[in-house]
């Protein structure tokens, strides 16, 4: 069945922050108007998403039938690799600056361009591997700003896990998080290979003993698009 479709538009967002333009995916529902309110879903590894997560198509689905509330996607596409680990990487040299500029730069750009409704609980995060890390070091720095995190196969690192732990306030923050049980061996892009299940285990065992209100699955599978496209659908879901 075919759904009205939503449309793509494409921004460049100077940051001060990042000190370089900044491009922008920004997929609008079919039926957008300034008089209605919007949730927000920040992408990280964002023209993944909508071009191999195919993020625009369910959401055109969803607001079709009445699934999920109104929304609003933003995808920030990463550059190259290096970018990618520089920004996303809890000991990339611009991982605290690209933290810093979504919530300080993006949110108040998009709240100003777009009828969003300015609140915690209605902005999300999401990323695969990296992607999906960096959404979560974000939302426990500022969890007045997102309030919700979809976490497909995160690099889960010491970092990581001793900020979750000294995190205060996980009443605040939603959490959607997967993991497939064959990432034993993952190949990161600096050519070795890690072993993502064990620590995301270990995370999820300490997020459980905390007031999050969380989800955790682990999938039969291994770390790659063909596992976290079709998990999207319940995602998507469970979370708007």
């Amino acid at each position: 069945m075919e759904f009205p479709r939503g449309t793509i538009k494409e921004l460049t967002f100077q940051s001060n922050e990042l000190r370089e333009e900044m491009q922008l995916l920004v997929y609008l529902p079919a039926n957008f108007s300034p008089l209605y309110k919007y949730s927000l879903l920040i992408a990280q590894d964002g023209r993944d998403y909508f071009q191999l997560g195919r993020i625009g198509r369910l959401a055109d689905e969803f607001l079709f039938e009445r699934e999920i509330e109104n929304i609003i996607i933003v995808g920030i596409p990463y550059k190259n690799v290096g970018d990618r680990r520089r920004k996303y990487h809890p000991d990339g040299e611009q991982n605290q600056q690209y933290i810093r500029f979504l919530a300080h730069e993006l949110v108040p750009f998009l709240d100003k361009e777009f009828p969003t409704y300015h609140m915690g609980s209605t902005r999300a995060l999401i990323g695969d591997s990296l992607g999906a890390t960096v959404s979560l070091m974000t939302a426990i720095q500022y969890p007045h700003t997102f309030g919700k995190v979809l976490m497909q196969s995160p690099l889960v690192n010491e970092k990581v896990l001793e900020l979750v732990e000294d995190f205060l306030e996980a009443q605040l923050v939603e959490i959607y998080h997967v993991i497939g049980t064959q990432e034993t061996e993952v190949k990161t892009t600096d050519g070795k290979t890690s072993d993502f299940l064990n620590p995301n285990r270990q995370l999820s065992k300490i997020m459980k003993e905390m007031p999050f209100t969380y989800f955790y699955e682990e999938f039969n599978g291994n770390h790659t698009w063909t596992y976290w496209q079709p998990d999207l659908r319940r995602a998507l879901k469970m979370l708007f």
